[in-house]
This record gives C-alpha cells, sequence and structure tokens, in this order.
C-alpha cells in the first residue's frame, strides 16, 4: 500500500484543548471503557453460567458483548495513549488496520440487531415455530453471516481508502481513523470512494432497518391483538430494550455515514462519534439487564 502514497503516518488530531482537558478527557474515556469491557463480559459470563438463559436471544446478546468488547477496544486504547502523550502519529499501516476493525465490528454489529429483532419477530409472531425457526444452527448462521457482511464492507472500504494518494496534509480531524477525515486528506479526487461510501453504507443501513421495521410492525400488531393486560406488558418489555439499542445505534451510525454532508461537519462528527463507538457499546448491558429478569 505504501507505493499508493507519499503519507507513511498520519496525526490523530482528537479534541485539541490544553493538558488540564487531555486529563479530563483520559478521565472519562477511561470511565466509559472500563464499563464497556466489565458489563459486556460480566454478560458473557453470566449467559454461559446458567442454563435458563441458553436460548436464542441469549446467544444473540452473548455474541454482540463479545462484539461490543471488539468494537470498544478498536478505539479507545488509542484514544487513551493520545491523551497522555502529545505524539499523536499513528502508522499508515496501523490506520489502516483500525479502519479495517472498526468497519468490521461496526457492520457486524449493525446485522446483529437486525437478526435479534427477526428473533423477537419469530417468538412473538410465531411461537410453536420457534425452536424450529430459531435453532442453534440457524441462530449460528446468523452471526456468522452478520460478520461476512462485516467482513466484506471492511475489505471493500479499507483497499479503496487506503490506495487513494495521501501526498498533502496527514493531520486526522478526528481521535480515530475513520473514511471521512480520511477522504478529505487525499489529493485525488474522492467522488467514487464517496459514493461508493454511501452507496454501501446506505445500503447497510437501509436494510438493516428494514428489517428491524418490518420485524416491529408486525410485533406491534401481534402484541395489539393479545387480549391480556399482563401479555401486553409482557411481550412489550422483552421487546423495549433492544429497541432502545437499535434507535441508539442506527441513529448515530446514520448521522456519521447516512448523510453527504458528513464529511464537512468533522467537529461535531466526533462528538457523535464517541456515543456509537464507546457510550452506546457501555449501554448495552445495562439495556438488556435493567428490565430483563431472567438476567436479574
Amino acid at each position: 500500500m505504501m507505493n499508493f502514497s507519499a503519507v507513511s503516518t498520519f496525526v490523530l488530531l482528537g479534541f485539541g484543548g490544553g493538558p488540564g482537558m487531555q486529563a479530563i478527557l483520559f478521565l472519562i474515556f477511561s470511565i466509559l471503557y472500563v464499563l464497556s469491557v466489565v458489563g459486556n463480559f460480566g454478560m458473557i459470563v453470566i449467559i454461559k453460567m446458567y442454563s435458563h438463559l441458553h436460548t436464542p436471544m441469549y446467544v444473540f446478546l452473548q455474541s454482540l458483548s463479545l462484539l461490543d468488547i471488539c468494537y470498544s477496544s478498536t478505539i479507545a486504547p488509542r484514544a487513551l495513549v493520545n491523551f497522555l502523550q502529545k505524539d499523536h502519529t499513528v502508522s499508515f499501516g496501523g490506520c489502516a488496520k483500525q479502519f479495517f476493525f472498526l468497519s468490521l465490528f461496526g457492520t457486524t454489529e449493525a446485522f446483529l440487531l437486525a437478526a435479534m429483532a427477526y428473533d423477537r419477530y419469530i417468538a412473538i409472531c410465531n411461537p410453536l415455530q420457534y425452536s424450529v425457526s430459531m435453532s442453534h444452527q440457524v441462530c449460528v448462521c446468523l452471526v456468522v453471516g452478520s460478520y461476512l457482511w462485516g467482513l466484506v464492507n471492511a475489505v471493500t472500504q479499507t483497499t479503496m481508502t487506503f490506495t487513494l494518494p495521501f501526498c498533502g496534509s496527514n493531520e486526522i480531524n478526528d481521535f480515530f481513523c475513520d473514511v471521512p477525515p480520511l477522504l478529505s486528506l487525499s489529493c485525488s479526487d474522492t467522488f467514487i470512494n464517496q459514493l461508493v461510501l454511501l452507496g454501501l453504507y446506505g445500503s447497510i443501513i437501509v436494510s438493516t432497518s428494514l428489517i428491524v421495521l418490518v420485524s416491529y410492525i408486525c410485533i406491534i400488531s401481534a402484541i395489539l391483538r393479545i387480549c391480556t393486560v399482563q401479555g401486553c406488558q409482557k411481550a412489550f418489555s422483552t421487546c423495549a430494550s433492544h429497541l432502545t439499542g437499535v434507535c441508539l445505534f442506527f441513529g448515530t451510525v446514520f448521522f456519521i455515514y447516512g448523510q453527504p454532508s458528513a464529511i464537512f461537519s468533522m467537529d461535531q462528527s466526533k462528538v457523535v462519534c464517541i456515543f456509537y463507538t464507546i457510550v452506546i457499546l457501555m449501554l448495552n448491558p445495562l439495556i438488556y439487564s435493567l428490565r430483563n429478569k431472567d438476567v436479574k
């Protein structure tokens, strides 16, 4: 890849500010990252230990927790190091690796959330067929399929982005290597890259969002046909946590990748990036456990 670029290193500008601000940011990021790792690891251990949680819903939740640990670990450690030192440089290859895993885990999470919505649809709308429709083999296929789609997007985006010529500034106006600020550094026409970015991320967001939307339309329709108030409350409580997580994740991701103007609003985007790369991943264990009697 070095043959295509005159830039051998990048500089992550981060959030700026003096030593005092960097110390505050280090403390905030450290707390969020530790809570994310501990919370998600705790969910994995709990689901592994208790046999009554060995159901398709918790298989997906366990996979989501493992994914969130990997996802946050792609971003947070590097950001924490940069808060403590003045040298914010990252090698060309190191930036490419971070970008690849960011794309892989982010895309996988979107498809995994869609698979979880489908699981809830089968559980509520076709409960008699649930054990067959959501067998262990089907769950494994859905999880593996989510990672495969993530791999396709990661390979495509990484190859297209890091074969661009970077021959000017090497300063990335962000706290991690992401595609919008990288495209702004290229000294060539990036129209095709932006088109592919919008096309790929747009199709991922739209397809997974549609799966979630259609699933929940069917779920709500089925819930409204339930006669008892207790039955309705139980069905809604089952879906409320997942729907909350979906709205938080897709809302922030759409802001960054689902609009053409995202590349021109870096400072605003950095704040939003904190939510979908760290905050939401830290909140997921709380969202899926606070209203869940089985996990409690």
